[in-house]
């Protein structure tokens, strides 16, 4: 059923804004405080974050502006890294000044907040380093016992809870964590924990060790006799691990993650990993950490010292060139496999048409003669990714399909487009790919930027769809052809439209020039990586009525096919280029009709061919107009007379050419 809240979105029922933050608040997980003030302030609130009974704790917070036409604001928690945007809803969509009136309330509210938190952090930096420097060095207390750990250092407060220290990168402390004898946690409210670590044993030699815990990382040191940082949650493990990477350069850096049933711990350590080259271990058993794997009895040191890699990566360049590797070919010259490839072409040029009929050949069970313009052709599967126009894609396969009298085809076409440089449309492509029957061995993706979130003038968010076609390659070792639009200039016809990284990562780029009516299309190799480029080939569509397809009016429907045909003569760019300079003087004099006084030849003066030079038809810059006028060959002027059409006569030039003297007394007559 369609939601018609939209159509009468300005008789929409609203809450007040205080009811909306507070609403917003709790679906964010936290409590709501019992008040919402909005006067641009931080204020701070218990959260529930630290557990409903400890009413003193603060570590929630919210900035709340009134005032203008909407309410907006930001709140969040400094323990559990929780940080929202909220804005009124005020049962309508935002005018543009409304828009830039939240945008400039949200770094107003930015900007209180980092203040405020700093104040907060040096505050508590000294309340902490007072309680550390006090409390006594930790000996049998419960929690260690409970672990089989040693204290490495821990203390205990007055109260008996132990204490672990979190310093930053320069080494100075800026919260600790309480942990009783049972395992619960706290932060020492205000503290900073992100980016902020402990380590645990002394010796840096050879692996670092990073875990999230500090029982974990006294086990891991313990084991292995080597120092391991505790970053005391999965979410701060990315950043410590760059830390150390700075601070260690290449040393190899363990992460050793909790096999938690969320898979969060191993999810940041594989973040780490991407980011700043470490290692991710995880105990085999879902809900164990490294202490939890060892107390039950299992090798951790096994687990915690990995084999040395297979070092297979570099081949030796005797044995590489010992036989040989031809190209495997899809179709011979034209497409290869394990490759990336780009068709482009303005729109209307027929690049759709050229790309099914390749396709189609491959994907024909049964053909008479599969090869393409003499190429040989393979027999494979093949996966249209079709981002528009599927009406009309049917319509040319079933016509292309009856032209060449294929029964069958191993083809299959997406419904719809998707993001496919997004995590999620590459996983819905990759899945639906994998439960075809047959793997395929070209995946088209027609039109780029119908699959591409994002600029295609973005080298990044280029990189992001290549790093997708990778990806394709490399999973179902296919081939991948981009169909994409040229640039709107002249000048850009040639190439693709968008960022240079297109044409950079591309194995083979093919261009198509629409046809002119007396010109048919032109396909032309513009890079083929691996092997020599090939001459232009040329084409016609060719319509085909499909038979048994009726339109909505009951009429036959039509479509076309690709049909090669011979390449057109080459025209002399010389005659050309003199042939339009005739012209062009023809319609200068017939714009004038004059002729010099005392001669019967015509004549245009140079007043005459520089305002028509000038005017609406050809449209020349003065400047360029005067150039056109001089006497170099180069020029038109000086190119009419060293083809001895012209002669200089007075302030201009006459005829002399005896079939351009023609042409013109026809116009008169005519």
């Amino acid at each position: 059923m369609a939601d018609i809240t939209e159509i009468w979105r300005d008789k929409v029922p609203v809450d007040p804004p205080e009811i909306q933050f507070k609403n917003a608040i709790e679906e964010a997980g936290l409590d709501a405080p019992a008040e919402i003030i909005f006067d641009g302030r931080i204020h701070r609130f218990n959260s529930g974050s630290s557990g409903r009974s400890n009413r003193s704790d603060k570590s929630g917070w919210y900035i709340a502006f009134g005032g203008g036409s909407i309410a907006a604001g930001k709140f969040g928690d400094w323990r559990l890294s929780i940080e929202n945007k909220w804005r009124q809803d005020i049962g309508r969509h935002l005018t543009p000044s409304e828009e830039l009136e939240f945008s400039r309330r949200m770094e107003a509210a930015r900007q209180a907040r980092i203040e405020a938190e700093q104040v907060m952090h040096d505050n508590v930096s000294e309340v902490v380093e007072k309680i550390w420097s006090e409390a006594a060095a930790a000996t049998d207390h419960p929690y260690l016992v409970k672990k089989k750990i040693h204290p490495h250092g821990a203390r205990v407060t007055g109260d008996g809870r132990l204490i672990v220290p979190l310093f930053n990168d320069d080494g100075e402390l800026t919260t600790l964590q309480y942990i009783d004898g049972s395992g619960g946690k706290l932060y020492h409210t205000g503290g900073k924990t992100g980016g902020s670590f402990w380590r645990v044993g002394d010796n840096d030699d050879g692996n670092i060790y990073v875990a999230e815990g500090f029982a974990t990382a006294a086990t891991i040191a313990e084991t292995t006799s080597k120092a391991c940082y505790v970053a005391y949650s999965a979410s701060n493990i990315p950043t410590v691990v760059g830390q150390l990477r700075e601070r260690y350069g290449r040393k190899k850096i363990i992460v050793v993650a909790d096999h938690d049933k969320s898979g969060v711990g191993k999810s940041y350590a594989d973040q780490a990993s991407a980011k700043h080259g470490s290692i991710t271990i995880v105990p085999p058993i879902e809900g164990m950490d490294a202490n939890d794997y060892l107390l039950d009895g299992n090798d951790l040191a096994a687990l915690l010292e990995p084999p040395e890699p297979v070092h297979d990566w570099l081949i030796d360049g005797n044995e590489f060139t010992k036989k040989p590797a031809p190209i495997s070919w899809y179709v011979k010259n034209w497409i290869q496999n394990r490759s990336l490839m780009m068709v482009h072409g303005p729109s209307g040029s027929g690049k759709t048409f050229l790309v099914l009929d390749w396709c189609l050949r491959m994907a024909a069970d049964e053909m008479e003669n599969r090869d393409w313009c003499g190429n040989k052709t393979k027999s494979l599967p093949v996966v249209y990714l079709a981002g528009e126009g599927h009406y009309g894609l049917r319509a040319r396969v079933a016509a292309w399909m009856q032209h060449f009298s294929v029964p069958s085809i191993k083809f299959w076409m997406s419904k719809t487009g998707t993001d496919l440089n997004e995590p999620s449309g590459l996983d819905k492509v990759i899945e639906n790919v994998r439960s075809l029957s047959v793997p395929p061995k070209i995946i088209v993706v027609d039109t780029l930027h119908r699959f591409l979130n994002g600029d295609e003038n973005s080298a990044q968010d280029a990189k992001t769809m290549l790093d997708s076609c990778a990806a394709l390659i490399e999973e179902f070792d296919c081939t991948v052809i981009l169909v994409h639009h040229t640039g709107v200039s002249e000048e850009a016809q040639h190439r693709a439209r968008g960022s240079s990284a297109w044409r950079g990562a591309l194995d083979i780029e093919v261009s198509v020039k629409p046809g002119n009516g007396s010109r048919p299309i032109e396909v032309i190799q513009r890079k083929m990586k691996d092997s020599e480029m090939k001459d232009s080939l040329f084409f016609e569509l060719r319509p085909v009525t499909i038979n048994g397809w009726k339109d909505e009016d009951n009429e036959p429907v039509k479509s076309v096919v690709l049909e090669s045909v011979s390449a057109p003569a080459k025209v002399d760019k010389k005659t050309s280029k003199i042939e339009e300079h005739r012209k062009r003087f023809e319609r200068a004099w017939h714009a004038g009709h004059r002729e010099r006084d005392g001669q019967k030849r015509p004549h245009v003066n140079r007043y005459q061919m520089i305002n028509f030079l000038t005017g609406p038809m050809i449209g020349m810059s003065e400047s360029a107009a005067k150039k056109a006028c001089q006497a170099d060959p180069s020029r038109m002027i000086g190119a009419l007379i060293d083809a001895e059409y012209i002669i200089p006569e007075g302030n201009g030039w006459s005829a002399t050419n005896e079939s351009l003297i023609i042409n013109l007394e026809n116009q008169v007559n005519n």
